[in-house]
């Protein structure tokens, strides 16, 4: 994730609450914080690239104790600013590696993050670092979507994801490394602004095998923060996976 501070930098940041407002809504966010705060079960919480704070400011409301790895600086300083977050601590560094020093209850990845580590290594080392920092009995939480490979006609490897009057993105895949680039560009004040983000995109199987050669296993994988069903047809996930007791 060495990349994140260059593609979340200040001027990402300035505008990410904005760019983020659909899903920084109360009907998308209390889901979420209501779903994670029943898993703490009154412990502590660890989220990986806390950003600005969407999930972290309304779960700290919600009476859990929240600190928050993240590598970019900008965003860690806009969540700073914003009302509620003087209890919620933030280590600047990559998620796959950086130690807290202390074990939570739940640590969690929301919003596709986990694609930020664009290495199979990485996404491996990101499953061992949680498994570090949570008590035994503890959960990880990671909403992402299944890969959209379905939407691809034969030999297209590009498909456009968000077509809006302001705002295209246009995904491009390389099938054989899992690896993606989503080409953003934005329409303001008569310009085009293009930026491209490079992801890795990886399958529900693959997420239990990492979380297994961690010492964790499935506990339930569901369609959505409600636990609607998760079918062939749903198009992302919430999986959780629990920590082994000690022996």
């Amino acid at each position: 994730m060495s990349e994140a501070d260059g593609f979340f930098g200040e001027p990402v940041a300035a505008r990410y609450d904005e760019t983020s407002a659909a899903i920084s809504t109360p009907e998308a966010v209390d889901p979420v914080a209501d779903f994670l705060a029943e898993l703490a079960g009154g412990g502590a919480a660890l989220e990986l690239g806390i950003g600005t704070g969407r999930i972290a400011l309304p779960l700290a409301a919600r009476g859990v104790p929240v600190h928050g790895i993240e590598l970019s600086r900008a965003m860690a300083a806009r969540l700073q600013t914003r009302p509620g977050a003087q209890g919620i601590g933030v280590t600047i560094g990559d998620f796959a590696t950086a130690a807290v020093g202390r074990t939570f209850a739940l640590a969690y990845l929301v919003f596709n993050t986990i694609e930020n580590l664009t290495s199979q290594e990485a996404q491996v080392a990101c499953f061992a670092n949680v498994a570090r920092h949570l008590e035994p009995g503890g959960h990880f939480v990671i909403e992402v979507e299944v890969p959209p490979l379905r939407s691809l006609p034969p030999g297209q490897l590009m498909h456009p994801s968000i077509v809006t009057e302001g705002h295209w993105c246009i995904d491009e895949f390389d099938l054989v490394s899992q690896r993606g680039v989503s080409h953003h560009f934005t329409f303001r004040d008569g310009k085009v602004r293009h930026l491209p983000f490079p992801y890795r995109y990886v399958w529900p199987s693959e997420l239990d095998l990492m979380a297994r050669m961690a010492g964790m296993a499935l506990e339930g994988r569901w369609g959505g923060w409600k636990r609607e069903p998760f079918t062939a047809d749903s198009r992302q996930h919430v999986s959780v996976w629990r920590k082994a007791e000690d022996e």
